[in-house]
């Protein structure tokens, strides 16, 4: 088990806890108002003006007409607005829904009509893609207080506010809407108590304090960017807003802006030593990096050896979902792995492994992971059948993710979901990844299933390194002696880039969809 520095009383964690998320950064903003709270590329604010500005903005939204239980979306990158926004909503005890811009039309709309949204705020001048849906929905330019430029939609006077609760742990801070594979939205209901125990609880972790500067690119529209800013904040330390992913300026702000956190998705590494090796450098100057951390995808070993080797910093994996606002697990930053665990638990989180119909397993063997812990969501919005489903009474929460637990390490093997039955063995993709990964030409790979008479085949998807040569058929004798027959791919199909979210993750359902449609057309 973790020693007594990563264990915290979360029982007398919850007890000292801010009550609302605008709160977070209260002790701050009145004991040192002048340090930096916020930072992009062209101002900065303060925790003075922090504090300042989140009550402007909130007075504004209510001259919007947004009430307290309302829902109110944000279209935006990472910026200091969508920062100030979200946090006045908290003010007002208004939901906050953040909504990356790169959305389809579609699927802002849905969101929309499925939230029943009081209005809609996007920073159009921060992205064309922010613009182009302000556009669309006739939104006005307006100034919400210090903010300039917010496009805002008509009011929607149809919607009806939700009840306001007094407990942290009831009233909702954030929804947030998951990509799902079935095309519809599913708006996982997180309070304000779940998103600030998770936070706190990392920072912990993390032994994070006011010296501390984040480089926060992962987008604040999903839950880990929500989890940096708000654990950034609560312990007097700086947040650096990035809006679009850039290696290039990732390395220039290491070595010149005194960054000492940066946390990633895989594809966050692998482009980051890919921009070393095409601008030439000899090594990349990681300044006052002090830790590095990856989560969201599977770490190939690999990638994690090569950051390793180039910034002289352990990698540590750590592994989160949405419903649990994130944090369940991570690697201790004092004691760094080489495997691909994922750590162990975080405090408060309880886990257990079970079977598909919920039967108990032997340590060691391969089930559901099941967790427990005040970071549980409260819901799916407006869906209490689907809450129903994956949800039980006791408060147990299925992750639909694969794992193991060795001693009390966590191994996350895939989603129930992906996994594959092949001629009655079961096929765990992350596996066959993962020694696709160690291809010195692959970038990343993902493998699925094609149902076919009786059975299902494996088929793998791989994105070479520009400018390689390697083909299917190459790949296929590079496995073959690594895997058992039932494991090996069918087809490797090799592809420019591989589908994914903002975040890096990828979108195995659209890569299961296009074999479908090639039997179609076949």
């Amino acid at each position: 088990m973790a020693d007594s520095s990563q264990t915290i009383d979360v029982d007398e964690l919850g007890a000292t806890l801010p009550r609302r998320l605008h709160l977070a950064a209260e002790r701050y903003i009145a004991e040192t108002p002048e340090r930096i709270a916020l930072t992009e590329d062209s101002h900065s604010w303060t925790y003075g003006e922090l504090g300042r500005y989140i009550g402007e903005i909130a007075n504004h939204l209510t001259t919007l007409g947004i009430r307290a239980g309302d829902r109110m979306i944000i279209v935006s990158e990472n910026c200091i607005a969508l920062a100030g926004l979200l946090l006045a909503a908290s003010r007002i005890d208004a939901w906050a829904i953040v909504a990356n811009p790169r959305l389809a039309a579609r699927e802002i709309d849905q969101i929309r009509q499925h939230s029943g949204a009081r209005r809609v705020f996007l920073t159009s001048s921060v992205s064309k893609e922010a613009a182009a849906h302000a556009t669309r929905l006739g939104a006005e330019t307006r100034q919400i207080g210090p903010l300039k430029d917010i496009a805002v939609s008509a009011l929607n006077a149809d919607t009806v506010p939700e009840p306001v609760e007094d407990d942290p742990a009831r009233q909702i801070a954030v929804l947030i809407y998951t990509s799902g594979t079935t095309g519809t939205p599913k708006g996982v209901m997180l309070s304000h108590e779940n998103l600030l125990i998770s936070a706190a609880i990392t920072a912990h972790f993390r032994k994070m304090g006011p010296e501390d500067k984040l480089y926060v690119v992962l987008p604040i529209s999903h839950i880990v960017g929500i989890s940096l800013l708000l654990m950034t904040l609560m312990v007097g330390g700086a947040v650096r807003l990035v809006s679009k992913y850039d290696p290039a300026a990732l390395a220039k702000a290491m070595k010149d802006e005194g960054i000492t956190i940066l946390n990633g998705v895989p594809a966050t590494y692998q482009r980051l030593l890919e921009y070393k090796t095409l601008a030439g450098l000899k090594q990349l100057d990681r300044g006052a990096l002090r830790l590095i951390a990856v989560a969201g995808a599977p770490l190939d070993l690999d990638l994690k050896s090569r950051v390793e080797a180039e910034l002289g910093l352990p990698l540590s994996n750590g592994y989160g979902i949405t419903e649990c606002s994130p944090g369940i697990s991570g690697v201790r930053f004092d004691a760094p792995r080489s495997d691909n665990t994922v750590g162990t638990l975080l405090s408060g989180v309880e886990a257990r492994v079970r079977t598909i119909d919920g039967l108990p397993l032997r340590p060691g063997e391969i089930g559901e992971l099941h967790v427990r812990g005040r970071n549980v969501m409260r819901g799916y919005y407006r869906a209490p059948d689907l809450t129903a489903k994956v949800i039980d009474s006791e408060g147990w929460f299925n992750t639909g993710d694969l794992a193991r637990f060795d001693d009390d390490r966590l191994y996350i093997v895939g989603r129930t979901k992906e996994m594959i039955i092949r001629s009655g063995f079961n096929v765990y993709p992350a596996e066959i990844e993962a020694v696709l990964n160690t291809h010195k030409d692959v970038v990343q790979s993902a493998v699925v299933g094609r149902p076919v008479d009786g059975n299902e085949e494996v088929i793998a998807f791989v994105q070479v390194i520009k400018g390689a040569r390697t083909r299917g058929a190459d790949l296929m004798d590079y496995v073959r002696d690594q895997l058992a027959p039932y494991k090996r791919p069918s087809d490797i199909i090799v592809l420019d880039a591989l589908p994914a979210t903002s975040t890096g993750k990828i979108l195995k359902h659209q890569l299961a969809q296009s074999l479908k449609a090639q039997e179609k057309i076949a």
